[in-house]
């Protein structure tokens, strides 16, 4: 694809191509980001695209567009809002990802301004504000209007909601203010703000807001100004537009006379004539990041002397003489305020760091995984040292990571910023919720300690308790329609549900009750009646399903269906299991000589069948359950018998689990990738590569409708 190729490989054609996606793309994500204040992309998916974007124009300069992105900013102004037309454009800026970056910037101004003797160049460093851009004009002292940025050019009128903020003075303080004055600045919410909006949200079932950014730009884009007023908004003045006379010859000096006229500015602000002192600013603003209370992505450099910027001058979309330093779009430094353990399905203990709330790549993070207590105390699991063998404490600085949809992770401990009273970490040799010992196991094989430690009480701990019944009701497993972690959470909170078997008297106990699930907060007699009727129609739950939904540790759904493949009827899974518990050979070789199936799932297996209140709970609920056996058809009348067949896009009739269970009950087999050997693709909506590959191969693609008839009709 011509996406992944460097620019200078582009043919021509290819270059158009690809220069005609990005500017889709950029459009969009405009459209997202200025106008919806909802992003579709990172951050750093952006900045990539723009680079790209200007790369290529560059490279092949006939192919620039006359709707050049590059000569714009932000997006029109949305739908609902007067217009309005900024005396001076409301620009963007260029953006500096490394310390090289900064150095070429302060290099490039050194040089335009070489043949001035004796000029020491100053620049302004100051924190890059993660909010709105918002336009504020004063008349006489008096503000008169106020605008977002919209496209640069145009932006809309949102002046009765920037009255509403505390930050925005409606008369000018101070003296010496000309009698036209256009301040610039940033429309934020702070973190303490953001939470309590978010708590008092999801206790009245309203929206989940995502991130301060987005919130406090829909806060702005209110049709009723008392909506944005509840919502706390604070102002940062950084700049200014039109103004009917000069207010400062530099920069600095011009911020503090916005200050002086009743605004608030930031303090973080410097002015320095050394890049090395830049640079050390940007790594104490961002060391500072997680204390600061409200959400900044970077540092921003500008020349000081308001009559070199003049001379300097702009390129399309910014000044050459700012430029802002982003910090990494998937990390941010944060401290960790302290460790909790949780506890799993399988009883491993999980550490947890809870952390003071930092937005990475657009999200709010507050938690991050640590692993295990190896990871804690800076060691992997062959014992050699990460972080530079250093310790994670809590109260420590930490550099958090999200990538993706990557659980967020602490990659790195910022050592001299570590309190002198933190204290190692000490993992808990007792299990948090029921106080049962935790051990960590030794593996047969290798004679090592496993990375996690477990909690020994198996049923008579909550936390596993609880976690194995939504396995239980999962996707995966039964896959009860309506009743999934929340519910079964509140369920066993009150002892409605306690382990599986309730799940299917509780329809009978809820008649013979007083206290109906019709009546309780959150129900009513439909969606009650419904969740019985889901429950019902999982009695008959197919055979992996079933085993997979019992949660023995080891035993995932490919597993599962091995042994329901194996066996073909739960009671014959169960006898085999059991015995091989109780140490008959013959039975244990039976489970070991299964193709796919090892010591380590043996093990688990007859443990877990040789457990007498495992026994109990299973017999309780065969009482009200009845898995279906598991039959394999490989007669000569089944059509797919011996071939294999992939499935590939959105399935709408079965689950990937169902479809392949299917497909191996009538003999065929179900491989995951497609290649010479496959013989049948069965294709739903939003199949890619596997229906390519397909088609090249020239394997037969049939749908999922055509699937089932040839299923049926063999």
């Amino acid at each position: 694809m011509s996406s992944d190729r460097a620019v200078e490989d582009l043919s021509l054609e290819d270059a158009k191509a690809e220069l005609d996606r990005l500017h889709g793309l950029i459009e969009r994500a405009d459209r997202a980001y200025y106008q919806e204040d909802a992003p579709e992309i990172t951050d750093a998916e952006y900045d990539a695209a723009r680079r790209r974007y200007g790369a290529i124009e560059t490279a092949f300069p006939e192919l620039r567009r006359a709707d050049s992105l590059s000569e714009r900013v932000g997006a029109a102004p949305a739908d609902g809002f007067a217009k309005v037309r900024h005396a001076v454009p409301m620009l963007s800026l260029g953006n500096a990802f490394d310390e090289e970056d900064v150095a070429e910037f302060v290099k490039r101004g050194r040089k335009f301004f070489e043949r001035d003797q004796g000029l020491e160049l100053a620049f302004t460093a100051e924190p890059k504000i993660d909010g709105l851009s918002a336009s504020l004009r004063y008349e006489h002292g008096l503000l008169v209007r106020g605008a977002t940025r919209g496209d640069g050019t145009e932006g809309e009128d949102i002046t009765e909601n920037l009255r509403t903020i505390a930050d925005i003075p409606h008369t000018l303080g101070g003296t010496g203010w000309p009698e036209v004055l256009e301040v610039r600045g940033e429309v934020y919410m702070t973190h303490a703000d953001f939470a309590a909006l978010k708590a008092r949200s999801a206790a009245e079932g309203g929206q989940d807001y995502v991130n301060p950014r987005n919130t406090a730009a829909g806060s702005l884009r209110q049709k009723d100004p008392s909506i944005t007023a509840k919502r706390k908004l604070k102002f940062f003045a950084y700049g200014w537009g039109e103004v009917s006379a000069p207010i400062a010859p530099t920069q600095y000096a011009a911020v503090q006379r916005l200050g002086d006229w009743g605004f608030v500015v930031n303090p973080l602000m410097i002015r320095t004539t050394s890049i090395e002192t830049l640079l050390d600013h940007y790594r104490a603003i961002e060391a500072q990041r997680a204390t600061l209370g409200y959400d900044i992505d970077g540092v921003v450099y500008k020349v000081d002397r308001l009559d070199l910027q003049q001379r300097w001058g702009f390129v399309s979309r910014a000044p050459r003489w700012a430029i802002a330093h982003k910090f990494p779009a998937e990390q941010a430094t944060t401290i960790l305020n302290r460790i909790d353990i949780q506890v799993g399905r399988t009883g491993t203990l999980t550490p947890v760091a809870r952390l003071q709330p930092v937005t990475v790549g657009g999200v709010v993070v507050e938690n991050a995984t640590l692993h295990n207590e190896d990871y804690i105390a800076g060691r992997d699991s062959t014992g050699a040292p990460i972080r530079d063998g250093y310790d994670i404490r809590e109260g420590d600085t930490v550099i958090v990571q999200r990538a993706g949809d990557v659980i967020p992770q602490i990659v790195a401990v910022v050592a001299d910023k570590r309190p002198a009273d933190a204290v190692p970490f000490v993992f808990p040799l007792i299990c948090p919720e029921c106080g049962s010992e935790a051990v960590r196991e030794v593996n047969p094989k290798t004679g090592k300690l496993d990375a996690r430690r477990r909690c020994t009480g198996e049923l008579i701990c909550p936390a596993q308790a609880v976690e194995n019944l939504k396995h239980f009701v999962s996707r995966n497993a039964l896959d009860i329609d309506g009743l999934g972690d929340k519910q079964i959470t509140a369920f066993h909170a009150d002892g409605r549900v306690m382990e599986p078997a309730d799940i299917f008297t509780l329809a009978a106990r809820d008649a013979r009750s007083l206290k109906k699930l019709k009546d309780q907060e959150g129900w009513g007699e439909t969606s009650a009646r419904k969740l019985f009727a889901a429950i019902d129609a999982r009695r008959a739950p197919e055979l992996d399903r079933f085993i997979f939904a019992l949660g023995i540790r080891h035993v995932g759904e490919t597993t599962a269906a091995l042994f329901a493949k194996a066996f073909g009827t739960f009671e014959a899974f169960r006898d085999v299991a059991f015995r091989a518990g109780k140490g008959e050979e013959e039975a244990h070789a039976t489970l070991i000589g299964i193709d796919g199936i090892g010591d380590t799932v043996v093990q688990s297996v007859t443990a877990f069948f040789a457990n007498e209140r495992n026994e109990k709970a299973i017999d309780a609920l065969l009482a009200e359950v009845t898995p279906k056996p598991y039959v394999v058809t490989v007669s000569a009348d089944s059509v797919v018998a011996g071939k294999t067949v992939v499935f590939t896009g959105s399935l709408e009739r079965m689950s990937r689990t169902e479809a392949k269970a299917m497909a191996e009950r009538h003999g065929a087999k179900v491989s995951g990738s497609v290649s010479a050997k496959t013989d049948l693709v069965v294709a739903g909506p939003g199949a890619g590569s596997k229906l390519k590959q397909a088609e090249s191969l020239g394997v037969e693609v049939i749908s999922e409708d055509e699937w089932f008839e040839r299923v049926e009709a063999g």
